[in-house]
């Protein structure tokens, strides 16, 4: 009667206005985001971003599979916040010190969400700082 447990690990990641939830579980190393895989992310550079807490994790990455979901924002705080679930999805997973303190070395933002947000529009203007122009005229 002794089944196995199946190992499910939830995580998120924000940046701006984007939000990523992450599904980290075994597999084979197949990493998606929004169904599709990982090589095939819109922007070259933005996909290099998204593979650094691959690379740093290494070979353990060929026993797992992430599955991320993104939504709001644009591409690049949706990489951001994708990147960031995947590396938290990968610590937890393995509960090894050794990837989260290579991760906190390579880029503390691996681990910790952006709380930068937009300020709220004042009165006198057409956003948080534009003001309307004085004439003396």
């Amino acid at each position: 009667m002794s089944e196995k447990k199946k190992n499910v690990i939830y995580t998120s990641g924000k940046r701006k206005t984007a939000v990523a939830r992450a599904i980290t579980k075994k597999g084979k190393g197949l990493i998606t985001v929004n169904g599709k895989p990982i090589e095939f992310f819109p922007v070259s550079i933005l996909r290099e971003k998204l593979l650094d807490p691959i690379k740093i994790a290494g070979e353990k990455i060929n026993s797992i599979d992430i599955e991320v979901s993104v939504s709001g924002g644009g591409v690049t705080g949706q990489a951001d916040a994708s990147r960031t679930a995947i590396a938290k999805g990968i610590i937890e997973y393995f509960k090894d010190d050794s990837i989260e303190e290579a991760f906190r070395l390579y880029d503390r933002t691996l681990l910790v969400n952006d709380i930068r947000r937009k300020m709220p529009k004042k009165p006198t203007g057409s956003g948080a700082r534009a003001k309307r122009q004085k004439s003396y005229r």
